[in-house]
């Protein structure tokens, strides 16, 4: 049994972290994304708009029943060949677009639970007095709903961050990327995925950090 190589793992690091900014990015932007379209689902399965809502079911169901990493081949190597305009996508692109249909279909049944378990009278009172269903659902309902589901959308950002390492087999030079090549090129295979499990275990407990001050947050401003 060798020893670990602790020098070469203290110099992989700084190379590793120079690549957490892009994971981030596609978080982030693929976060924000999923986070508008889960919305609009979550509040249209609410309301069941006709047509519109056997199409929203499907797409929940599909996305949620299909592997993330079979949605990424989907986007980056099947849809070029059935539309030719997408011929020019990126890795990057590609990814953010998996993650953000993946998990809007996710965030979009905690939202609308999140929604449905706002009293019935914040509803009642908002019809009474005169309020549109816009003006409700964006001045009272989701504002409420939003303290709900905070919690669980963070845990969906921290799974997210982790989908990102799916990114490399698109080509995509992220974090995990980088590290499949570090340790092709240096054959401490235990080394590099040991340096890189650590990267997302640190991000991923500050997360958790910021999450848990987030419910203590939101707890204590429902109560006053």
């Amino acid at each position: 049994m060798r020893a670990l190589d602790l020098e070469y793992m203290w110099d992989l690091l700084p190379v590793l972290i120079g690549y957490i900014p892009l994971t981030l990015f596609m978080a982030l932007i693929g976060m924000a994304c999923a986070l508008v379209l889960a919305s609009f689902m979550a509040v249209e399965r609410i309301f069941r708009v006709p047509v519109l809502d056997l199409f929203v079911r499907l797409f929940i169901s599909f996305f949620r029943g299909t592997p993330l990493l079979v949605q990424l081949f989907l986007f980056y190597y099947g849809l070029p060949q059935v539309l030719s305009f997408l011929t020019s996508i990126n890795g990057v692109t590609a990814t953010i677009m998996g993650l953000t249909l993946h998990f809007s279909a996710y965030m979009a049944e905690s939202i609308r639970a999140a929604i449905l378990g706002v009293d019935r009278s914040q509803w009642e009172a908002s019809q009474a007095v005169g309020m549109t269903q816009f003006q409700m659902m964006s001045q009272i309902i989701l504002p409420q709903a939003a303290r709900v589901a905070a919690p669980t959308l963070v845990n969906y950002f921290i799974d997210m961050i982790k989908g990102t390492s799916l990114a490399f087999t698109l080509g995509v030079t992220e974090l995990m990327g980088a590290t499949q090549k570090e340790a092709a090129g240096s054959f401490l295979y235990f080394e590099a995925f040991l340096v890189v499990a650590a990267i997302y275990w640190i991000i991923v407990e500050a997360l958790a950090f910021v999450q848990r001050h987030l419910e203590i947050y939101l707890n204590k401003a429902h109560a006053r």
